[in-house]
């Protein structure tokens, strides 16, 4: 959640994807002229800026080029995740939840009961901590994995590919899903390249918004005060940049790690 709030270049804005062939993507690697006009498109007010200059960062040792797919698939990634934690935020912060159990002794409505949606998480018993991380994990390994990008007609965003791009599960799965994690529905299927590009601006431009709002929430929880518009929210006591808590400390390295605290 907190990853989501601290990548926001503004200055790297996706406005048309690259094209791709029927058997393997075409190279295609964004400089910096790309991404002035690319961020025009996606807020003329504002345009390209880069206070940061992170247009001449070198991830990796990689050049120029490759950096700037490293932080373009940052942005639409985290602000991707942004969005997902702002609207999630919003339903258990007005006490939405699934009426059945989530584990054998525990509901839904038990963690609910914790409080705000950061002391939900706490809340959480250690074993769905762990299988909530390791999917995620997975879901990284396939985005990054070249061989898996390649089966969608792609390749790594630092390699040519289409930065946000995440790859067809049903191509490697030996038992198939009914449902891509990409438009499940097959909406964007038959839509325009037009169509696609202008949602890719207005993607890029709701995430960040995202970024900022689920910062704003946390940040109001835990310096109260901090954003005047969000005081009633409740404080929270525990730690934002923590996965877990004393309840976990089965874990290895989880008592050490809390025994540092960034307040």
């Amino acid at each position: 959640m907190l990853a989501a709030a601290l990548q926001t270049p503004l200055a790297f804005a996706p406005l048309s994807a690259p094209a791709v062939s029927n058997a393997r993507a075409s190279v295609v690697m964004e400089s910096k002229a790309d991404l002035e006009a690319l961020a025009t498109a996606c807020n003329p007010i504002v345009g390209f800026w880069d206070p940061m200059n992170l247009v001449d960062y070198d991830q990796f040792s990689q050049g120029q080029e490759a950096s700037i797919g490293f932080l373009r698939q940052a942005e639409i990634k985290h602000g991707r995740v942004a969005m997902a934690a702002f609207v999630g935020y919003i339903v258990q912060a007005n006490g939405i939840y699934f009426p059945w159990k989530l584990t054998g002794d525990i509901s839904y409505a038990d963690i609910a009961a914790a409080g705000s949606p950061p002391d939900q998480w706490d809340a959480l018993p250690t074993a769905a901590k762990v299988q909530i991380l390791s999917f995620i994990g997975l879901l990284e390994l396939f985005s990054e994995t070249s061989s898996i990008l390649e089966m969608s007609d792609n390749k790594h965003y630092m390699r040519g590919g289409k930065p946000g791009a995440f790859p067809k599960i049903n191509t490697f799965l030996p038992h198939p899903i009914p449902f891509e994690l990409y438009d499940p529905f097959g909406f964007s299927k038959n839509a325009s390249e037009e169509k696609k590009a202008k949602g890719l601006v207005v993607e890029i431009n709701n995430g960040r918004l995202a970024m900022l709002g689920i910062m704003g929430f946390l940040a109001a929880q835990k310096v109260p005060g901090s954003v005047p518009a969000l005081t009633f929210l409740p404080s929270y006591s525990g730690e934002v940049m923590a996965p877990f808590t004393s309840n976990d400390v089965s874990l290895p390295y989880v008592e050490e790690m809390l025994k540092f605290s960034i307040f």
